[in-house]
Protein backbone atom coordinates (compact mmCIF):
# COMPACT_ATOMS: atom_id res chain seq x y z
CA UNK A 1 0.00 0.00 0.00
CA UNK A 2 0.88 3.40 -0.80
CA UNK A 3 0.16 5.54 2.16
CA UNK A 4 0.91 9.21 2.55
CA UNK A 5 2.72 10.43 6.14
CA UNK A 6 3.80 12.49 8.29
CA UNK A 7 5.86 11.21 10.61
CA UNK A 8 7.08 14.49 12.84
CA UNK A 9 4.41 16.28 13.91
CA UNK A 10 5.10 18.14 17.49
CA UNK A 11 1.97 19.10 20.11
CA UNK A 12 1.95 21.71 22.38
CA UNK A 13 4.05 19.36 24.71
CA UNK A 14 6.92 19.87 23.47
CA UNK A 15 8.17 23.49 24.63
CA UNK A 16 8.90 24.85 21.17
CA UNK A 17 5.59 23.64 19.74
CA UNK A 18 3.07 26.67 18.82
CA UNK A 19 -0.10 26.66 21.66
CA UNK A 20 -2.06 25.86 18.45
CA UNK A 21 -0.60 21.98 18.15
CA UNK A 22 -3.41 21.05 20.30
CA UNK A 23 -4.64 17.24 19.48
CA UNK A 24 -7.90 18.04 17.68
CA UNK A 25 -6.27 20.65 15.30
CA UNK A 26 -3.10 18.38 14.70
CA UNK A 27 -5.65 15.67 13.18
CA UNK A 28 -8.42 18.20 11.69
CA UNK A 29 -5.62 19.54 9.98
CA UNK A 30 -3.94 16.25 9.16
CA UNK A 31 -7.62 15.36 7.83
CA UNK A 32 -7.75 18.41 6.31
CA UNK A 33 -4.15 17.67 4.35
CA UNK A 34 -5.67 14.27 3.09
CA UNK A 35 -3.01 12.15 5.37
CA UNK A 36 -3.36 8.65 6.12
CA UNK A 37 -1.06 8.16 8.81
CA UNK A 38 0.84 10.86 11.46
CA UNK A 39 3.00 10.49 14.46
CA UNK A 40 3.02 12.61 16.98
CA UNK A 41 6.68 12.63 18.51
CA UNK A 42 6.72 15.51 21.14
CA UNK A 43 10.21 16.18 23.03
CA UNK A 44 11.07 13.36 25.94
CA UNK A 45 7.44 12.57 25.93
CA UNK A 46 4.44 11.26 24.69
CA UNK A 47 1.90 12.52 27.07
CA UNK A 48 -0.44 13.57 24.47
CA UNK A 49 0.05 10.83 21.90
CA UNK A 50 -3.27 9.13 23.67
CA UNK A 51 -5.86 12.10 23.18
CA UNK A 52 -4.34 11.92 19.18
CA UNK A 53 -4.78 8.32 18.68
CA UNK A 54 -8.43 9.27 19.64
CA UNK A 55 -9.35 11.36 17.41
CA UNK A 56 -7.43 10.15 14.56
CA UNK A 57 -10.33 6.67 15.04
CA UNK A 58 -12.69 9.20 14.58
CA UNK A 59 -11.46 10.65 11.33
CA UNK A 60 -10.05 8.14 9.78
CA UNK A 61 -6.34 8.55 10.08
CA UNK A 62 -3.67 6.34 11.89
CA UNK A 63 -2.01 7.54 14.38
CA UNK A 64 1.51 6.18 15.46
CA UNK A 65 2.73 6.20 18.90
CA UNK A 66 6.21 8.09 19.29
CA UNK A 67 8.53 10.05 20.92
CA UNK A 68 10.85 12.16 19.85
CA UNK A 69 13.82 11.93 22.49
CA UNK A 70 17.30 13.67 22.90
CA UNK A 71 20.05 11.32 23.86
CA UNK A 72 23.35 12.19 25.92
CA UNK A 73 25.05 13.20 22.77
CA UNK A 74 22.21 15.75 22.17
CA UNK A 75 21.12 13.17 19.03
CA UNK A 76 17.40 13.24 17.69
CA UNK A 77 16.36 10.11 17.55
CA UNK A 78 12.35 9.34 16.06
CA UNK A 79 11.14 6.12 18.43
CA UNK A 80 8.44 4.86 17.09
CA UNK A 81 6.00 1.46 19.05
CA UNK A 82 3.22 -0.49 17.58
CA UNK A 83 1.48 0.02 20.68
CA UNK A 84 -0.11 3.05 23.34
CA UNK A 85 0.90 0.53 26.22
CA UNK A 86 4.61 -0.02 24.90
CA UNK A 87 5.39 4.30 24.42
CA UNK A 88 4.04 4.85 28.07
CA UNK A 89 6.36 2.22 28.89
CA UNK A 90 9.65 3.61 27.35
CA UNK A 91 8.32 7.04 28.59
CA UNK A 92 9.26 6.14 31.95
CA UNK A 93 12.72 5.20 30.84
CA UNK A 94 13.02 8.41 29.58
CA UNK A 95 11.55 10.26 32.54
CA UNK A 96 13.86 8.64 35.00
CA UNK A 97 17.56 9.23 32.52
CA UNK A 98 15.69 13.13 32.13
CA UNK A 99 16.66 16.28 34.37
CA UNK A 100 16.16 19.59 35.45
CA UNK A 101 12.96 21.69 35.63
CA UNK A 102 11.36 23.54 32.72
CA UNK A 103 10.91 27.26 32.98
CA UNK A 104 7.32 28.01 31.23
CA UNK A 105 8.69 31.86 30.37
CA UNK A 106 11.80 30.76 28.98
CA UNK A 107 11.70 27.47 27.05
CA UNK A 108 7.88 27.43 26.49
CA UNK A 109 4.72 25.80 28.27
CA UNK A 110 4.75 21.93 28.13
CA UNK A 111 0.84 21.41 27.78
CA UNK A 112 -0.66 17.89 28.33
CA UNK A 113 -4.52 17.81 26.96
CA UNK A 114 -7.38 15.85 26.44
CA UNK A 115 -9.74 14.55 23.32
CA UNK A 116 -11.71 17.97 23.80
CA UNK A 117 -8.50 20.11 24.25
CA UNK A 118 -8.84 20.96 27.67
CA UNK A 119 -5.50 21.55 29.75
CA UNK A 120 -5.64 18.31 31.87
CA UNK A 121 -1.64 19.20 33.28
CA UNK A 122 1.62 20.74 32.39
CA UNK A 123 4.27 18.64 32.27
CA UNK A 124 7.31 19.88 34.61
CA UNK A 125 10.06 18.14 33.26
CA UNK A 126 12.88 19.62 31.46
CA UNK A 127 11.58 18.39 27.93
CA UNK A 128 13.89 20.55 25.86
CA UNK A 129 16.71 18.70 27.75
CA UNK A 130 19.35 15.84 27.10
CA UNK A 131 18.35 12.67 28.47
CA UNK A 132 21.11 10.53 30.20
CA UNK A 133 20.50 7.72 27.89
CA UNK A 134 23.33 7.20 25.02
CA UNK A 135 22.13 6.61 21.23
CA UNK A 136 22.41 2.96 21.48
CA UNK A 137 20.68 2.66 24.84
CA UNK A 138 17.89 4.49 22.96
CA UNK A 139 17.70 2.39 20.11
CA UNK A 140 18.04 -0.82 22.81
CA UNK A 141 15.33 0.11 24.92
CA UNK A 142 12.74 0.96 22.13
CA UNK A 143 13.74 -2.36 20.91
CA UNK A 144 13.00 -4.34 23.76
CA UNK A 145 9.92 -3.05 23.01
CA UNK A 146 8.93 -3.95 19.65
CA UNK A 147 9.27 -0.49 18.21
CA UNK A 148 11.37 1.30 15.83
CA UNK A 149 13.97 4.32 15.62
CA UNK A 150 14.62 6.50 12.93
CA UNK A 151 17.44 9.16 13.43
CA UNK A 152 15.81 12.89 13.23
CA UNK A 153 16.57 15.12 10.55
CA UNK A 154 20.10 13.73 9.45
CA UNK A 155 20.55 16.69 7.18
CA UNK A 156 20.33 19.25 9.48
CA UNK A 157 23.55 20.92 11.06
CA UNK A 158 22.16 20.36 14.67
CA UNK A 159 20.87 17.73 17.14
CA UNK A 160 21.73 15.24 14.37
CA UNK A 161 23.42 12.01 14.13
CA UNK A 162 25.74 12.88 11.19
CA UNK A 163 26.47 16.11 12.82
CA UNK A 164 26.71 15.56 16.43
CA UNK A 165 28.51 11.78 15.71
CA UNK A 166 29.97 12.45 12.24
CA UNK A 167 28.38 9.15 10.90
CA UNK A 168 25.67 6.55 11.41
CA UNK A 169 28.00 3.76 13.53
CA UNK A 170 27.43 0.46 10.99
CA UNK A 171 26.87 -1.72 14.56
CA UNK A 172 23.00 0.25 15.65
CA UNK A 173 20.60 -1.38 14.50
CA UNK A 174 19.05 1.45 11.79
CA UNK A 175 17.50 0.41 8.67
CA UNK A 176 15.72 4.41 7.83
CA UNK A 177 16.91 8.13 8.37
CA UNK A 178 14.59 11.02 8.36
CA UNK A 179 15.01 13.98 6.14
CA UNK A 180 13.47 17.52 7.02
CA UNK A 181 11.11 18.81 5.11
CA UNK A 182 13.16 21.26 2.75
CA UNK A 183 15.98 18.95 2.64
CA UNK A 184 18.42 18.63 -0.47
CA UNK A 185 18.59 14.67 -0.85
CA UNK A 186 21.06 15.29 -3.86
CA UNK A 187 22.90 17.22 -2.30
CA UNK A 188 22.75 15.34 0.91
CA UNK A 189 23.91 11.88 -1.14
CA UNK A 190 26.78 13.85 -2.32
CA UNK A 191 28.10 14.77 0.54
CA UNK A 192 26.93 11.50 2.80
CA UNK A 193 27.53 8.64 0.04
CA UNK A 194 27.00 5.87 3.05
CA UNK A 195 23.23 6.98 2.97
CA UNK A 196 22.71 5.20 0.07
CA UNK A 197 22.41 2.46 2.07
CA UNK A 198 19.69 3.36 4.61
CA UNK A 199 16.00 3.64 3.48
CA UNK A 200 14.89 7.54 3.57
CA UNK A 201 11.70 9.40 5.37
CA UNK A 202 10.42 13.01 4.91
CA UNK A 203 8.78 14.26 7.40
CA UNK A 204 7.79 18.46 8.69
CA UNK A 205 9.05 18.35 12.49
CA UNK A 206 5.68 20.23 12.14
CA UNK A 207 5.43 22.96 15.24
CA UNK A 208 3.19 25.07 13.68
CA UNK A 209 -0.19 23.53 11.84
CA UNK A 210 0.82 24.96 8.42
CA UNK A 211 4.03 22.97 8.52
CA UNK A 212 2.02 19.30 8.68
CA UNK A 213 2.61 17.97 5.28
CA UNK A 214 0.46 17.71 2.60
CA UNK A 215 0.01 14.26 0.58
CA UNK A 216 3.74 15.07 -0.98
CA UNK A 217 5.55 12.06 0.81
CA UNK A 218 4.37 8.01 0.71
CA UNK A 219 5.84 5.11 2.36
CA UNK A 220 4.94 1.30 1.05
CA UNK A 221 3.39 -0.72 3.87
CA UNK A 222 2.44 -4.46 3.69
CA UNK A 223 -1.09 -3.31 5.39
CA UNK A 224 -2.72 -0.44 6.60
CA UNK A 225 -2.46 -0.82 10.67
CA UNK A 226 -0.10 0.46 13.00
CA UNK A 227 1.86 -2.72 13.42
CA UNK A 228 2.64 -2.50 9.40
CA UNK A 229 3.47 0.87 9.38
CA UNK A 230 6.27 0.61 11.74
CA UNK A 231 7.25 -3.02 10.57
CA UNK A 232 7.87 -1.16 7.18
CA UNK A 233 10.19 1.59 8.84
Amino acid sequence: MRIAVDLHIHSALSPCGDSEMTPNNIVNMAYIKGLDVIAVTDHNSSENVGAVMKLGLEKGIIVIPGMEVQSREEVHLLCYFTGLDQTMDFQEVVYKNLDGINNPGFFGRQMIMDEHDRLVAENEKLLIGSTNLSVEQIINQVKERGGRVIPAHVDKRSYSIISNLGFIPPSLDIKTVEVSKAGDMEKLLREYGFLKRYHIVRSSDAHRLEDILEREFYIDAACMDVSGIVNSL
